[in-house]
């Protein structure tokens, strides 16, 4: 028995494992269904939305159920092996530094996981005096890694073009990109480009659902899909030239937010798969099966460690969602590698919720001068590219309200003193301050820092009698709880503050082409209109005043997707033209004279004349 039978579930949760029947919502890939788990997400306190989130998690570590369809999971052999071969490749660089690469590549979640994985490994090479090997590119540049930015996530060339310039006179390169849904066009250009160069390249794909089930639309301005990519991929499989590591892990707690599962997924894969390397060729070793299991294993114990706290994390998703819904905001400020992981955290509310860049926040404490392949991209942008410790005490500090929540991420590791110093000027502005921190046993708060906290969550992580890279799980383990922590307490807040329906993203951000689809697919299923239909009315509304032509409607993708990353609340009030049969401005007075954007949705749904509620609608729409 490899890995954690299912987690018996504490909450009523329907048809709990329904999503891998053949039939279930059999139009939509594993990452775009809507989770069963999580059905009633909208309706649920502050105590169940960490329970339901936890059991959503947990779904990671769950094994292959032969009674139902038998998905590959992250402890199937084949899983297993994969790795094992991917290692494998992965060691040839390590013991040839001259001229070798790793690069892992993605665009949005993806693609901060790639800096956040590359930063941590570039480290461990350091401590052992070594001379960094591992490179990121992530779409739209590191502009990309503090403020959301999606679109750069649609085009192929561009990841062409990227990949190629850091690639540049190297003469091995072990390539990774990171699409969780099997989606992303920046993607699939870096791994056709490998495919065309394997003389240089091995190219890795990595994500959560069967080559099948890969988004199959024609990428605008290139030649193939997603799909055929990663068919031909398969094949170069057979002969070691390319290899796919996609585990199913379960639809995301909200519908196709790859943030969530599929992040840590990614980071729990990625890292394993690479300290394995390391260790192993450090001892010069063969990579043993045993020895992945044992760093998954570490992090299956961080899952039950992280949610132990289950209680504290449910008080924080009510103090963050209390903020939200008064029109304030939440910031986290984390130390080190915290900072990075609530920087992304911030960053994914912005198209996932409709959010305002300033809603929820994330800063970064300490030394990021070695992190960044372009800084110079990220200074002098703008209030939305701040991010550093300056940033905060010069912009955030002076305009703090006592509405406003602040969440301190640091490890007893860190400089205590700088971290009291920093509370104690928050104070001053405001008493909601929060804690979360990380210790090893033995380790103990100062009572001076203890004091300036109403509340702490302190995460006791036992001691780990391990070699050089070994030490790195520890690290490891307390960004994925801190990962864990920040996505539950921004989603709760968000559903507390009436943006989600069901577990559905009903107000976000129409910023790429995954995106666009995603809306088509949820008009459709709270409409039961055609897919025809819904994208007549979302065109309409992201085009509103304009009439709308036969030339807007032949228009590109590309076209439609910049006219709405502009616009606010384009899915709920396409969603309530729809239900009503009424203008855009009906819409928007309804939505912007509502309680919530969730309450103004259900009340259409339920109105007078309404034959076909959201409960009864099939879940159909086209694959993204």
């Amino acid at each position: 028995m490899r890995g954690t039978k299912k987690y018996r579930h504490v909450i009523e949760t329907p048809d709990s494992g329904k999503w891998e029947l053949a039939g279930y919502e059999a139009t939509l890939p594993i990452s775009e269904k809507s989770n069963p788990i999580t059905r009633e997400l909208d309706k649920a306190d502050p105590v169940q939305i960490v329970q339901l989130l936890k059991e959503c998690d947990a779904e990671i570590f769950q094994e292959e159920d032969e009674a139902l369809l038998n998905y590959t999971r992250l402890y199937s052999e084949s899983v297993l092996k994969t790795m094992i071969d991917i290692i494998n490749k992965v060691q040839e660089v390590l013991k040839d530094p001259d001229n070798t690469l790793i690069v892992l590549s993605g665009g949005g979640t993806s693609g901060r996981l790639a800096f956040l994985i590359a930063v941590s490994f570039n480290k461990l090479l350091k401590g052992l005096g070594q001379l960094p090997r591992y490179t990121y590119i992530i779409a739209g540049g590191d502009r990309s890694l503090v403020m959301s930015q999606e679109g750069p996530e649609d085009c192929a060339l561009l990841g062409i073009e990227e990949l190629s310039k850091v690639c540049e006179g190297k003469k091995k390169v072990v390539f990774i990109g990171i699409s969780c849904g099997f989606s992303a066009p920046f993607v699939a250009g870096q791994l056709d480009f490998c495919m065309n160069n394997l003389d240089i390249f091995l190219p890795v794909l990595v994500g959560f659902n069967p080559v099948s089930m890969a988004r199959n639309d024609k990428i605008e301005g290139w030649h193939s899909t997603f799909r055929q990519v990663a068919e031909r991929m398969q094949k170069l499989q057979e002969s070691h030239k390319a290899f796919i590591l996609n585990p199913a892990v379960g639809p995301e707690g909200i519908s196709g937010s790859s943030r969530m599962k599929g992040g840590s997924a990614t980071k729990i894969l990625l890292e394993t798969l690479l300290l394995a390397a390391h260790k192993t060729v450090s001892k010069d070793t063969d990579i043993s099966e045993k020895c992945l299991l044992e760093i998954l294993r570490t992090y299956e114990r961080a899952h039950k460690v992280t949610y132990a706290q289950s209680k504290k994390i449910a008080a924080l998703v009510k103090q963050a969602g209390t903020s939200l819904q008064k029109k304030a905001c939440v910031y986290m400020v984390g130390w080190h590698t915290l900072g990075i992981i609530a920087i992304m955290d911030g960053a994914e509310c912005i198209p996932t919720f409709g959010a305002d860049y300033n809603d929820v926040r994330g800063f970064l404490i300490g030394d990021y001068s070695e992190m960044f392949n372009k800084e110079a991209d990220l200074i002098a942008q703008g209030p939305q590219f701040a991010f550093s410790q300056e940033d905060f005490v010069k912009t955030i500090l002076p305009s703090l309200t006592e509405l406003d929540t602040v969440l301190f991420l640091f490890t007893l590791d860190d400089d205590l003193a700088e971290v009291e110093k920093l509370v104690v000027q928050v104070k001053e502005k405001t008493s909601n301050v929060q804690a979360l921190s990380h210790a090893t046993v033995g380790q103990y708060l100062p009572v001076s820092l203890k004091k300036l906290f109403p509340s702490i969550m302190s995460i006791m992580w036992p001691i780990l009698f391990l070699e050089y890279e070994g030490n790195f799980i520890q690290k490891f383990q307390r960004e994925l709880s801190t990962k864990w922590i920040l996505n539950t307490v921004s989603t709760g807040a968000h559903v507390l503050k009436g943006k989600i329906l069901h577990n559905y993203m009903v107000d976000l951000r129409i910023s790429n082409s995954k995106l666009f689809w995603r809306a088509v697919s949820i008009l459709q299923r709270f409409t039961g209109h055609s897919q025809a239909r819904c994208l007549e009315g979302l065109l309409q509304t992201i085009y509103d005043p304009e009439v709308l032509s036969d030339d807007i409607r032949n228009a590109e993708l590309s076209k439609h997707i910049a006219i709405a990353t502009e616009k606010n609340k384009v899915v709920p009030t396409a969603l309530l033209c729809l239900l009503r049969n009424g203008s855009v401005q009906e819409a928007q007075l309804r939505l912007d004279t509502s309680p919530s954007i969730r309450a103004a949705i259900e009340s259409s749904l339920n109105a007078p004349g309404r034959k076909r509620g959201a409960d009864k609608s099939d879940s159909t729409g086209r694959s993204v």
